[in-house]
């Protein structure tokens, strides 16, 4: 019985010391890891900067199927946030500042533990993208034990960096690169009432500003008692690659055309009914590019006439707002063509209430005229005069 009091007491005297030093350690931590992702950056960016991706890539949650996310409205940008519930503790992040495609500043919250993470994402060659990943902050009393235990926090949670590093290249390594265009051929569009806004943008950031402006449509017709009729869709009205901007207009159709009041950012339009060459883009809008140069391959081909007032349509069928896997999305791609003019035959119209005349025949003499000269007309037969009328059809009777 001595023996195990003593063992006990040693025991609880580890503890004791663990405790202690545990205690007197300081709760700072700082680290970073980086990865070489086998993506655009752009996509990179798109697919880090939206919370509703972290639960597909954090090897913690990943490994944990007790964890439950939460995500509000907004999941992307300055302001996203989103809540996590686990058997080991509950935890949120939320989104700072963001640099188009260059940086993101987040602040993450862990049962007592605080971190300030940062992202940022640099172009290397082949269009691969590099990702550094880097966190400091304070950690609580437990997660100080359990690092102690485990080798450090530079370990635990490096560890965990590397992992998740790892499953955002295989997620978007598959992600990217399913897809497909499909030539759908010429096709009618009917006319749409719309509402939406209208400005001048960079080609890249076309599809950012969707994710920002789609939203804002949605609740002005919810506001306004208007009923979405479709799904959202870009009008280019110009699209200038050697500048690399566009004048678009991002719409949401509804049930019938408003006019909105002077000074507005959202007007009221109608989208003119218009034949075009339809082609259809399955998979990430990256890969936008081969759907435009498969529908200009197709109209130099069959020798199809295009509209120039304007440049193209595209209707997003799927889109970030309906998915997260970039291989779910669906773009349609509408180039307005001039419709091909039928020539109609001329019915000739004969008139039954009048008898037909016909000039009358004269004979020519062949001696007088030439024989290369050209035909003439005939000259007329002089009208004769007539007869003195008799003193019996001078009477009236």
């Amino acid at each position: 019985m001595k023996i195990l009091k003593y063992i006990f007491l040693l025991l609880l005297l580890s503890l004791v010391a663990l405790t202690v030093f545990v205690a007197t350690q300081k709760g700072i931590f700082s680290v970073e890891r980086s990865k070489v992702i086998n993506s655009p950056k752009t996509t990179v960016y798109n697919y880090i900067n939206d919370f509703r991706n972290y639960e597909d890539f954090e090897s913690w949650s990943v490994a944990d199927p007790s964890i439950k996310m939460t995500f509000p409205n907004k999941t992307a940008g300055n302001g996203a946030s989103y809540y996590w519930t686990g058997s080991e503790g509950n935890g949120n992040a939320i989104t700072l500042k963001t640099k188009e495609g260059e940086s993101i500043q987040q602040k993450m919250k862990y049962d007592g533990t605080e971190a300030d993470v940062n992202w940022t994402f640099k172009d290397t060659l082949g269009g691969k993208t590099k990702v550094t990943w880097k966190a400091s902050g304070t950690m609580s009393f437990l997660f100080k034990v359990y690092t102690a235990l485990n080798g450090g926090s530079d370990k635990v949670i490096g560890t965990i960096y590397e992992k998740s590093l790892a499953n955002i290249d295989k997620n978007l390594d598959y992600e990217t690169r399913t897809f497909a265009v499909e030539m759908n051929g010429v096709v009618k569009k009917t006319e749409t009432p719309y509402i939406g806004q209208t400005f001048t943008s960079e080609i890249q950031k076309v599809s950012k500003n969707a994710r920002i402006v789609i939203p804002k449509l949605i609740e002005f017709s919810q506001n306004n008692g208007l009923t979405a009729n479709g799904k959202p869709f870009i009008i280019y009205h110009t699209y200038n690659t050697a500048t690399g901007l566009a004048k678009i207009s991002i719409c949401l159709p509804t049930n019938k055309e408003i006019m909105t009041t002077s000074g507005s950012d959202i007007s009221g339009g109608t989208l003119n009914g218009f034949e075009g060459v339809k082609t259809t883009l399955k998979g990430d809008y990256s890969h936008i590019n081969e759907a435009i140069t498969k529908t200009n391959n197709f109209i130099n081909k069959e020798k199809i006439t295009p509209d120039l007032s304007w440049s193209h349509l595209e209707i997003l069928t799927i889109s970030k707002l309906d998915v997260k896997s970039p291989s779910k999305l669906t773009t349609e791609v509408y180039y307005p063509i001039q419709p091909k003019v039928v020539p109609v035959a001329k019915t000739p119209v004969y008139r039954t209430d009048v008898e037909p005349t016909y000039p009358e025949p004269t004979e020519a003499d062949p001696s007088e005229a030439p024989k290369t000269a050209p035909k003439l007309a005939p000259k007329p037969k002089p009208t004769p005069k007539p007869a003195p009328k008799t003193e019996e059809e001078q009477s009236e009777f």
